[in-house]
């Protein structure tokens, strides 16, 4: 009995002749609303399921739908022929563009069986030709299918597999939602074991005596936000510890471009040996074999990113921007990894880093680290740990959910920085972010990097674009957020046909009477000749019994001068 097995969150697609059995395959493993039919699109843009000449047009709506399912995070099922290349790369495209992993289910059945099926289906009025060059085009297909980009392509071949297999669902190695803590989180520790022990007691662990394990009695987990490797002192007995505590579930731990990087070096990857990594190899290559191929192959497993908590906490060594958390592709990995870069770098040579945590709304709290801070600083809900304990600060950890900061400085400086680390008194977990309602000219001013949904995701606006359009709209724009109350330029109701006049009190208040309008607010307003204005208005708090006055400017009778000539509707 064929057992297959697909991501919860992911792109499927069916592959086979028609009549192979698709739909019905479909129906019974997948909920309706998780398949999308290329017959059923045809039907919404042509009212006809068969009409071929509607092909195009039916599979952009359905890549449409499966955009907005894959955005939305929601398993899609596309149930087409997709037997020809190009189908099948549109939708692993499609894919791509959401982050999220596709398989390809093949059913695939003789071509007589494919024909006779569709021989007692009076829609399917095509000859049997057809059948036989779909199969053809599947046979063709077969051989290379695994290489287009697929995570994984189960065949079932004849209507026995077909008919037994199972579907089931796997949830990503990066959802661990269902772990709720209490969590140690810890910054960087570039090989500063001493360093990680001290902070380790400071939160009330327990450390083995042989220094490959440690637990705490409260049951708390520890969750590295990675760079455990390279520059400090004792690599090997970082890994030591870290590897103990995660075997022994007492621990997580997610991956730094550190790791990454040695992981080349280990599988003989020609790297350059710079930023620690030989001190890292230097160290390894003290030891036993045996533990340098499991040190090798714990690095080489690390993963992503972790959800947590319900997906209320995110763990990424550089961060993670919302869209990205829960997603699987390689431009995911590369931002938790590496950060989001410009492509720039600095006076010191180092990469120019996007600012992504500035935009961050997100639900999640995000915490991580790569860029060492002299200290930590929540911004957004996000938060960085990695406050340079190698290069002479200290090493951090956020105490999850209380989010008490816990840091111990480090012993000495074990690795001078490429940029100074500015260090000062040390204030933990300071908060520094804007109200989102104030404006500031770093906003708009300088070089900027605009993420969108096109163009690789990104724009790049030049400064000196930036400056004309700054100049513009300083002279002619407000932030809206700024003012309280955007006041209407003109009434509701119609223009008054008395002459002379550009609205009439009287006029405007049977008008709203008809509208079922009993009670006008009246504010005052600057005279302008010749106008008798008479605007809505959001309500306004009066004390009850009050008696809203009118002023008519420009009429027959005078008002008093403290009356208003605006009149808004309550």
């Amino acid at each position: 009995m064929p057992d297959i097995s697909v991501p919860a969150l992911s792109l499927v697609v069916l592959v086979g002749v028609s009549g192979s059995g698709k739909s019905s395959f479909a129906a019974r493993h997948f909920a309706p609303t998780q398949v999308l039919s290329s017959d059923f699109c045809r039907g919404l843009v042509a009212d006809d399921e068969n009409d071929q000449a509607a092909t195009t047009d039916a599979f952009d709506v359905l890549l449409y739908i499966a955009g907005t399912r894959l955005r939305r995070g929601l398993l899609t099922v596309v149930d087409a022929t997709n037997v020809q290349r190009e189908a099948r790369k549109a939708l692993i495209d499609l894919a791509k563009s959401h982050d999220v992993l596709v398989d390809a289910i093949v059913v695939d059945v003789p071509d007589d069986v494919a024909i006779a099926r569709n021989a007692t289906r009076p829609d399917r009025d095509f000859g049997a030709h057809v059948i036989r060059r779909q199969h053809k085009d599947l046979r063709r297909s077969l051989p290379r299918i695994g290489r287009e980009g697929f995570r994984r392509v189960h065949v079932l071949t004849g209507v026995d597999a077909i008919d037994s297999a199972t579907v089931s669902t796997e949830k990503a190695w990066t959802d661990q939602r269902d772990l709720t803590g209490p969590f140690d989180i810890i910054g960087d520790v570039h090989g500063c074991r001493s360093e990680l022990e001290t902070l380790l007691r400071e939160l009330g662990w327990r450390l083995q005596p042989d220094g490959a394990g440690a637990h705490h009695p409260e049951g708390r987990t520890a969750v590295f936000v990675g760079d455990l490797v390279d520059r400090g002192p004792d690599t090997e007995g970082v890994l030591r510890l870290v590897m103990g505590m995660v075997a022994a579930g007492t621990a997580l731990c997610v991956s730094g471009n550190h790791e990454q990087k040695l992981a080349r070096a280990l599988h003989g990857r020609k790297v350059a040996a710079s930023h620690g990594l030989q001190e890292s190899l230097d160290q390894l290559a003290a030891e036993p074999d045996d533990f340098r191929k499991s040190a090798h192959a714990f690095i080489d497993g690390l993963i992503s990113h972790y959800e947590l908590d319900g997906g209320n906490l995110v763990v990424a060594h550089a961060g993670l921007k919302e869209a990205y958390h829960g997603r699987a592709s390689a431009r995911v990995r590369s931002f938790a990894l590496y950060g989001d870069t410009t492509g720039e770098t600095d006076e010191y040579g180092l990469p120019v880093r996007y600012p992504w945590a500035q935009e961050y709304r997100g639900r999640a709290v995000v915490v991580y680290g790569h860029t060492p801070v002299p200290e930590t600083e929540w911004i957004n809900n996000t938060i960085c740990l990695d406050t340079g304990v190698v290069f002479g600060g200290r090493l951090t950890a956020l105490r999850y959910p209380g989010k008490d900061i816990v840091s111990v400085p480090a012993e000495q400086v074990w690795f001078e920085p490429a940029r100074p680390l500015e260090t000062g008194p040390a204030t933990p977990g300071r908060r520094t972010q804007r109200d989102p309602a104030l404006l500031s000219i770093d906003d708009v001013r300088g070089t900027r990097h605009i993420g969108v949904r096109y163009n690789k995701g990104r724009i790049k606006v030049r400064e000196e674009n930036s400056a004309a359009a700054l100049e513009i709209m300083s002279r002619f724009a407000v932030d809206p957020r700024w003012l309280v109350y955007l006041p209407p330029t003109m009434a509701p109701p119609a223009t008054s046909n008395l002459d002379g006049y550009l609205e009439h009190p009287a006029q405007a208040f049977a008008e709203f009477a008809a509208n079922g309008i009993t009670e006008i607010v009246c504010e005052k307003s600057t005279w302008v000749p010749g106008r008798s204005p008479c605007w809505p208005a959001t309500p306004q708090p009066r004390r009850s019994g009050s008696v809203s006055p009118m002023e008519v400017r420009g009429s027959s009778t005078p008002a008093p001068a403290d009356r208003s000539s605006t009149t808004r509707p309550r």
